[in-house]
C-alpha cells in the first residue's frame, strides 16, 4: 500500500511568519493560473502559435518547490510552469517569452524561441560553452516534448547523484556538479503517461539502482480526452506499482498519495518524503490525485467536448487554487479584502509581465523594419519603373501590427526581385538581406554540434606510433589495454551495459576490469536499453563521462528514442546552454542472423544528427575514436566491428593517448582507376575482391575508408581521389538507399563530384531484407567479394 506521511520535524514558525509564507504562496498561484489564462488568450488572438499550461498543477508544484535544495534538478514535462516560478528556474516574463519564441537568450533562456512554451531548463554552460557550478541553485534539465521522455534522463541525473556520493575518485575536483551526492532529482510526468514502457523501465530501474529520484505524477484524471480507466490498471497508477513499495527486506521504491488540492497535506507529504530521498537514496513516486485542467489539454481544443457536466463541476468546485482560498478563509489567515488585494496584484503581475514580453520580441523587428525601410525609400528612387510596386512594399511592411522576421525576409527579398538595375542603393539592401540572413541563420540553425573549444572538431590529431617490436594481438586486447588505461586514469569514466561488467562484456573489452576498478566504475545492467541511454544521459549532463554499451547494433533500436530526441538536439534545442557528452559503445555488421548482424546506417543517421557517428574498420581506430570524444564535450556512438574482435592487430605504443580527427577520412589503399568508397567491415570484403580478382586484372583501386559518417569527408578528400581516377563505387552493408545514398549525395551533390566522371557512379548495398542466418546467409544477403568485383570490372568496360 502507498507510505502513510507523517508531520516532519521543522522550525517553530511565528504566526506572522506562517502567514506570510501561505500569502505568498496564494499570490504564486494565482500569478501562474493568470499566466495561463493570458497565454490562452494570446493563441487564439494570434500572437502565439501554440499553447500548453499548467494550469490546476499551481498548488502541488508550490508544495513541491519548497523541497528544493541549491544543486537540485528538475527533469519534467511541459506542465511545470509553477514549479519553475516557485523556484526562482524561470519566472511569468520568461514564460510570456517562450509562448512568443523569442530568439533572445536573455529573454527566453530555455531554448532562446527553439521550442514551444512549457518547455523548461536553465543554462548549465557559460558562453564559452564552459560547465557553470550547478551546485548554486536549483537547476532544471532540457524538456522534450515525447511522452515519458523525461524518464530515462531522470534515471542517470540521479544515478550521478548515487556516483558522486559512492565513487571514492569523486570526493575531490567535481565540486561545481555535486555536494557529495546529496542532491534529489525531482522528475514530473503526466498520469497518463505512465503508461508509456519507458515509465515502466526506468521505475525499475531505479528501484534496482537504489538512486535519489522524486517522481511527482500529476494526475488530472485524463490523457487529453482518454479518461484514467482507459490507461491505467486499477485506475490508479499508485495501486498499480503497489508491488514495489519499499520493503525494508527486498528493497523497491516508497510510493505516496496526496490530493492536488490539499495545501497543507501536498506541503506535509512532500517534505517527509524528499527528506527521506535525500537522506536514503531511496527512489520515491508521489502520486497527485484529484488534480484538474480548468483550460482542457492545450489550446488545440475544448475539453467540454469529452468531459461530462457533472466532471466539469466538480472541476470547478475542487479547483486548487479555489480551495487554497477556502484554506485561507477557514483557518483565518486573512479576510477577504487581503486576498482580494493579493489576487488584483498577482494578475497584475502577469499582465504586466506579458506586455513587458511582447515588447522586448517587437523592438528588435521593428528596428529591421525601419533599416529595411530605410534602404528600401532609397532603392525606389533606382527602380525606375519599378519605383511604385517597391514602395508598395514598404507601406505593406510597415502596415503590420504584429510583424515577425519572415515578413522582413520576404519583403526585402520581393523588393530586390524588382531590382533591375544595380546601383549604391540595390548594393546596400542586398548587403542588408544578406546580413538578416547571417543573423536568423545563427538564431535558428547553430548549436547543433558544440561551438566550443572543447568541439570534438577541434581535437588535435595524435597518429598512432608502433614500437620496432610492437606486439600482434587480437582486436578485442587492444580495447581491453586502451580502457584499462582511460579508467586508471580519468575517474569521471565510467561503463555500464548488459554482460558488461562480470564477464567484461560479450567480446571481452572490459575483461577483468571490474575486479580491478569496482563494480560502480564498470557495472552491469538489466535488459534495458533505452534506460541504459538514460543513465548515460544523466551522467554526462553532471560532469561524468559515461560509456554505456548496447550489446549489438541491432538493439540500438529501443535506445533511439533517447538518443534521437535528448542527446542529439540538446545543444541545439538549449541554443548551447546544456550538454551531454555521452558515449555509445556498441558493436554491428556482419556476423549471424536477422536480429545479430544488422547495420540500419541510413535509419540512424537520419535520426542522431547532432551526434557523432563513427564506424572504426578495426580495434585500433574505435580506441583512438574514443580519445577523440573523450577530449570533446559532445556525445558519439562508435560502431565496433562485430567479426574483428579476434583479428590480429599491432598494438600502438600511445594507445591512452593517440586520436582519430572526425571527418576526415583515409585512404587506405592508393590507385589510379577508381575510388572506393566505404567504411567498418567492408572494407575487408573490398579487400579480399581487390587481391583476389581485381589486380590480376591489372586494375588499379583507391579504397578509402570514411571513417565517420557524421561528419562526413570536411575536406573533400573524395573528391579529390575523384578527380584522379574518374569513376566512383559506394559500398556498404546498409540496405538499398541507406547510407549509401547519404555518402554518395554528399559527395556528388554537395561536393560537386559528378563534374569529374567519366562512367555513372554506383552503389553496393546489402539486399533489402535483414541477413538471412549462417554463412551463406551472409554472404547472399549483404555484399560479397564476387559482387563487388562484378560491379567494377562492368564500370571498367563502359
Amino acid at each position: 500500500m502507498p507510505q502513510i506521511a507523517t508531520t516532519p520535524k521543522s522550525v517553530r514558525l511565528s504566526f506572522e511568519e506562517f502567514k506570510q509564507g501561505v500569502l505568498d504562496d496564494y499570490q504564486m498561484a494565482v500569478a501562474s493560473r493568470e499566466a495561463s489564462l493570458i497565454g490562452r488568450r494570446e493563441v487564439l488572438t494570434g500572437k502565439a502559435k501554440f499553447g500548453i499550461f499548467g494550469d490546476g498543477k499551481e498548488l502541488a508544484q508550490i508544495a513541491a518547490a519548497k523541497c528544493f535544495k541549491p544543486g537540485d534538478i528538475r527533469t519534467g514535462y511541459y506542465r511545470d510552469q509553477t514549479l519553475m516560478f516557485a523556484t526562482g528556474m524561470s519566472d511569468i516574463q520568461k514564460f510570456f517569452a517562450q509562448l512568443y519564441a523569442d530568439m533572445s537568450v536573455t529573454n527566453e533562456p530555455s531554448s532562446a524561441g527553439r521550442m514551444m512554451n512549457g518547455h523548461y531548463g536553465t543554462r548549465w554552460l557559460d558562453e564559452k560553452g564552459d560547465w557553470k557550478d550547478l551546485t548554486n541553485d536549483a537547476q532544471s534539465s532540457s524538456d522534450i516534448s515525447p511522452t515519458a521522455g523525461q524518464m530515462v534522463r531522470a534515471l542517470g541525473l540521479a544515478y550521478a547523484s548515487k556516483m558522486y556520493r559512492n565513487v571514492e575518485g569523486l570526493q575531490k575536483g567535481f565540486e561545481q556538479f555535486s555536494n557529495k551526492g546529496n542532491e534529489v532529482v525531482f522528475c514530473t510526468i503526466g498520469d497518463a503517461s505512465t503508461s508509456e514502457g519507458l515509465f515502466w523501465e526506468s521505475v525499475n530501474a531505479a528501484g534496482v539502482l537504489q538512486v535519489p529520484l522524486a517522481i511527482f505524477v500529476w494526475d488530472d484524471g485524463y490523457g487529453i480526452s482518454v479518461p484514467r480507466k482507459y490507461q491505467t490498471t486499477k485506475n490508479s497508477i499508485s495501486d498499480a506499482l503497489a508491488g514495489m513499495q519499499w520493503d525494508d527486506k527486498k528493497g523497491g521504491i516508497n510510493i505516496y498519495t496526496v490530493k492536488g488540492w490539499d495545501y497543507a497535506g501536498l506541503v506535509q507529504t512532500f517534505q517527509q518524503g524528499i527528506a527521506r530521498v535525500r537522506d536514503t537514496q531511496i527512489p520515491a513516486i508521489f502520486h497527485v490525485q484529484e488534480l484538474t485542467q480548468p483550460q482542457g489539454h492545450s489550446t488545440s481544443g475544448s475539453h467540454e467536448r469529452y468531459k461530462s457536466k457533472d466532471r466539469l463541476e466538480w472541476e470547478k468546485e475542487w479547483d486548487c487554487v479555489v480551495k487554497m482560498r477556502q484554506f485561507i478563509v477557514e483557518n483565518k489567515i486573512a479576510g477577504e479584502d487581503e486576498i482580494s488585494k493579493i489576487e488584483d496584484e498577482a494578475k497584475t503581475e502577469a499582465r504586466e509581465a506579458k506586455q513587458r514580453a511582447w515588447n522586448d520580441l517587437l523592438e528588435p523587428v521593428k528596428e529591421q523594419i525601419e533599416q529595411a525601410s530605410g534602404l528600401c525609400r532609397q532603392v525606389v528612387y533606382e527602380a525606375g519603373d519599378q519605383a511604385q510596386a517597391i514602395a508598395a512594399i514598404v507601406a505593406e511592411l510597415n502596415a503590420l501590427k504584429e510583424p515577425i522576421r519572415k515578413d522582413v525576409m520576404q519583403a526585402v527579398r520581393k523588393a530586390l526581385a524588382l531590382c533591375t538595375k544595380g546601383g549604391d542603393a540595390v548594393r546596400g539592401l542586398r548587403n542588408f538581406y544578406d546580413y538578416i540572413q547571417t543573423d536568423n541563420k545563427e538564431k535558428y540553425s547553430s548549436h547543433l554540434y558544440s561551438e566550443s573549444r572543447h568541439s570534438a572538431m577541434k581535437v588535435m590529431e595524435i597518429p598512432a606510433v608502433y614500437d620496432a617490436d610492437a606486439a600482434m594481438v587480437n582486436g578485442y586486447e587492444v580495447l581491453n589495454k586502451f580502457f584499462d588505461h582511460t579508467f586508471a586514469n580519468n575517474p569521471a569514466v565510467f561503463a555500464f551495459g548488459e554482460d558488461l561488467g562480470k564477464i567484461g562484456d560479450v567480446n571481452q573489452g572490459f575483461a577483468g576490469l571490474q575486479d580491478k576498478y569496482g563494480p560502480l566504475r564498470v557495472s552491469d545492467t538489466g535488459i534495458r536499453e533505452a534506460s541504459i541511454i538514460g543513465q548515460g544521459i544523466g551522467m554526462a549532463m553532471r560532469g561524468l563521462r559515461p560509456i554505456a554499451e548496447i550489446q549489438y547494433l541491432d538493439y540500438l533500436l529501443y535506445a533511439l528514442q533517447p538518443l534521437s530526441d535528448d542527446v542529439a538536439t540538446l545543444q541545439y534545442r538549449t541554443r548551447g546552454g546544456q550538454k551531454c557528452p555521452i558515449i555509445v559503445r556498441t558493436r554491428g555488421h556482419r556476423l549471424e542472423g536477422i536480429w545479430h548482424s544488422g547495420s540500419p546506417m541510413g535509419m540512424i543517421l537520419n535520426s542522431i544528427r547532432g551526434m557523432y557517428l563513427c564506424v572504426p574498420r578495426n580495434m585500433t581506430q574505435a580506441a583512438g575514436m574514443y580519445n577523440t570524444l573523450l577530449r570533446s564535450d559532445e556525445p558519439g556512438l562508435v560502431i565496433e566491428c562485430l567479426n574483428g574482435y579476434r583479428l590480429k592487430e599491432k598494438l600502438p605504443a600511445n594507445l591512452g593517448e593517440f586520436t582519430v580527427p572526425f571527418g576526415i577520412p583515409e585512404v587506405v589503399k592508393e590507385g589510379a582507376d577508381i575510388t572506393i568508397v566505404s567504411y567498418g567491415s567492408t572494407l575487408r570484403v573490398i579487400d579480399e575482391a581487390i587481391n583476389t580478382y581485381l589486380a590480376p586484372q591489372g586494375i588499379s583501386c583507391e579504397v578509402i575508408d570514411v571513417r565517420t559518417l557524421l561528419p562526413f569527408d570536411v575536406n573533400h578528400l573524395i573528391v579529390e581521389s575523384l578527380k584522379k581516377t574518374n569513376r566512383i563505387v559506394f559500398i556498404d552493408e546498409d540496405v538499398p538507399g541507406g547510407a549509401s545514398a547519404y555518402m554518395f549525395q554528399q559527395v556528388m551533390e554537395k561536393q560537386g563530384g559528378y563534374k569529374w566522371l567519366d562512367v555513372a557512379p554506383r552503389t553496393i548495398t546489402a539486399n533489402a531484407h535483414r541477413p538471412a542466418y549462417a554463412t551463406d546467409g551472409d554472404y547472399f544477403s549483404k555484399p560479397n567479394a564476387e559482387d563487388i568485383a562484378g560491379v567494377i570490372e562492368e564500370m571498367m568496360r563502359e
